[in-house]
């Protein structure tokens, strides 16, 4: 197997995290890039969502997992695991201890030795399930394999004649969803298996288990939303005919491909976490959809059960995404987009309201709906067909105008919104992001709609992207939460008090979020030179902070007093923008300092190598864009903010052809999107 670029990946990057504390809050997750279905080793299920820790000894069994973030927890998951004896179900009575040298962990396999079983296993993913191949001492007791739902509504059967264990779950956590939502599942031997044991454990579900007559054997695995057929089906497609050192050869060069459309040569510190990054990057969003026997792409609306035509897209945050991802897939995978667009459209067409954070149901957590940015940066790079452009053009004029009724989806206060102005703090939390997240949500809608040729909504949409300025206070020099009359709160003005009228931070954090004006956001702090003193200042005050509306301590907040960049809180989205803020006016040098000093100190490919929530790409596609040396400053604008390359050679490659990065960006401020793809794509 030709690997290069993967030698450099840790998918453990991040997993050093717990709940008050995040170095990342991730997973190590073997899979193909945005798969169906991804693995990742259970090791303490005591811990929720948290089950993967670096630390652990202890092995509780494969988990086929779905979970984005520990803060939207996991669905439609279930454990396997070979054993040997008998079944024992209990996770706090069937774990193995396994020594980390023995241990591999890639983006293509996970290999582990389980000493209490005296086994060892290979796991090579497949789009919705993998292949395993087993191994069982002659020493050991007679080999068992085991599946392990939770305490969920489930039922397995077992078929020694087809040499098969078939079945659903219906496990969730967060999200709404219905108890009936189910994955079904197969697994397929190719030995004999018999002796059907059923064991409940300390859970109200039955886990099956089997013998099997080899010790050393392979088992093929799949999963569909759809049906059992269809996990056959899906079963036959991805590992019919394939030994396991195929599928793993297969996942090998899918990732290989990936990677190496960014070629970078820098130090062995960064070359490690720039490709660790970047298998970060392509992990989600997942694949939702499935192709049916006549070749047709279905997928399952998670809500109503009904099987709908199209592809389907899951597991993204999109005030996080937005930001970082989507621009980087414009650059790495500019064909996939139209795709991946056209899957949150058809959820659009599901649902008559657009995601905000579907996990499959939507989660509804954070403010706006900034899926608006990543369909008009789409948009005006001219990546979406003209019917998708328009379908996300019409979708998103909808969503603005569409009324919640006190359910959490789509914008908050749309009448209130489009009477004043803004979004007034008495009735609704969060005012001022979901304001600003607003504003800057119009102005993405003009810019499609102006792409597209639509005048008349372009300058709707432009008039109300400058609603930003009805929250700023000259007097406190920060944008503040109003009431419904037009006055600021009364209460003393504390910079540092999180929470209440800001998401997950105080006003230094949240106040200069106006990607799409800040030109007109420096006038007014009184132009250029006041507003980058204003920035002087944030990254010179203590990084203090009060609980305000949170009534306690939350993550973020421990995060960004753990570094050195005053109120930057780069461990956060909302600050990601504001080191390049002087690169933006003119001052290269200066963003380029600030942004070297944290890529340098504060990220790595350890396992607590972010400095904040890794969020689906996000956080590592900052890092990416920091080596490389410009920035998104405004998705939804064909162009990138220039500070500077920190590896020693970049180069994009599409095609078979090259892109050299550092002489396109040399002696540019500003960099459009064209000018770096020029040649590369169509």
């Amino acid at each position: 197997m030709n690997k290069k670029y993967l030698d450099y990946v840790n998918i453990k990057q991040g997993t050093d995290s717990q709940a008050r504390f995040s170095n990342g809050n991730t997973l190590p997750l073997t899979c193909l890039p945005h798969a169906h279905a991804m693995f990742a080793p259970q090791t303490n299920n005591y811990r929720g969502a948290w089950f993967y820790h670096p630390a652990d000894r202890s092995f509780e069994g494969i988990r086929l997992t779905h979970q984005a973030s520990p803060w939207v927890n996991d669905f439609s998951y279930f454990c396997f695991m070979p054993q040997t004896g008998r079944l024992i179900a209990d996770y706090n009575a069937r774990w193995s201890g396994f020594r980390p040298q023995d241990a591999v962990l890639t983006p293509y396999c996970m290999k582990l030795k389980l000493l209490r079983y005296h086994t060892e296993f290979s796991l090579a993913p497949t789009m919705s399930g993998a292949v395993m191949k087993v191994c069982v001492a002659d020493s050991a007791d007679r080999p068992v394999f085991s599946v392990l739902p939770f305490d969920f509504h489930s039922e397995i059967r077992v078929n020694e004649r087809e040499r098969t264990i078939t079945g659903y779950t219906t496990s969730y956590t967060n999200a709404p969803y219905r108890d009936d939502f189910k994955i079904y599942f197969v697994f397929a031997f190719d030995c004999g298996i018999g002796g059907e044991m059923r064991d409940r454990g300390c859970q109200k579900t039955e886990s099956v288990g089997v013998y099997l007559d080899s010790r050393r054997y392979t088992v093929r695995i799949a999963t569909s939303y759809i049906s059992e057929e269809q996990a056959m089906l899906n079963l036959r497609r991805e590992t019919e005919g394939k030994t396991y050192e195929e599928i793993e050869s297969f996942a090998v060069s899918a990732w290989e491909e990936l990677l190496s459309r960014v070629k970078i040569r820098a130090d062995e510190q960064v070359m490690r976490t720039f490709y660790s990054c970047m298998y970060r990057a392509f992990v989600f969003p997942n694949r939702f959809y499935e192709t049916d026997a006549c070749g047709k792409n279905i997928h399952i609306d998670p809500e109503t059960l009904t099987v709908k035509d199209g592809v389907a897209y899951t597991n993204n945050g999109f005030w996080d995404t937005y930001r970082t991802v989507y621009p980087f897939y414009s650059l790495v995978i500019p064909e996939k987009l139209n795709e991946i667009i056209e899957g949150f459209l058809n959820l659009y067409d599901d649902r008559g309201v657009l995601p905000r954070w579907p996990t499959p149901s939507e989660f509804n957590c954070m403010p706006g709906t900034l899926i608006e940015a990543v369909f008009a940066d789409a948009v005006v790079k001219g990546l979406l067909s003209e019917k998708n452009a328009r379908r996300a053009l019409h979708a998103m004029v909808a969503n603005s105008k569409f009324i919640s009724e006190g359910r959490k989806i789509a914008r908050k206060c749309v009448p209130e919104y489009e009477k004043l102005g803004y979004v007034p703090y008495t009735l609704c939390k969060e005012s001022v992001n979901e304001t600003l997240d607003s504003a800057y949500g119009d102005f993405c809608i003009f810019a499609t709609a102006a792409a597209l040729g639509e005048k008349e909504i372009a300058e709707t949409y432009l008039k109300s992207s400058r609603n930003y300025k009805n929250l700023f206070d000259p007097s406190v020099g920060f944008m503040r939460g109003k009431d419904e009359n037009g006055c600021f709160r009364e209460e003393k003005f504390d910079s540092f008090m999180w929470g209440r009228d800001y998401t997950e931070g105080s006003a230094w954090q949240n106040g200069f979020a106006v990607p799409h004006d800040y030109a007109g956001l420096a006038e007014l702090y009184g132009g250029k030179e006041a507003f980058l003193n204003k920035i002087d200042e944030l990254f010179a005050v203590e990084p203090l902070y009060a609980i305000g509306g949170y009534g306690g301590e939350i993550h973020e907040m421990t995060e960004m007093a753990a570094v050195d960049l005053g109120q930057c809180a780069i461990s956060n989205q909302p600050s990601f923008h504001i080191p390049f803020l002087y690169a933006e006016f003119g001052d290269k040098e200066k963003s380029r300092k600030i942004v070297k000093h944290i890529a340098r100190n504060y990220f790595s490919s350890a396992d607590d190598g972010f400095p904040g929530d890794e969020d689906n790409g996000t956080t590592a596609c900052w890092y990416i864009f920091a080596v490389l040396g410009f920035y998104p400053m405004c998705p939804g604008k064909d162009e990138f903010t220039v500070t500077g390359c920190l590896a020693d050679s970049a180069e994009i490659c599409l095609n078979g052809k090259t892109v050299d990065l550092i002489g396109k960006t040399s002696g540019k401020y500003k960099i459009k999107y064209s000018e770096i793809m020029e040649g590369l794509y169509r």
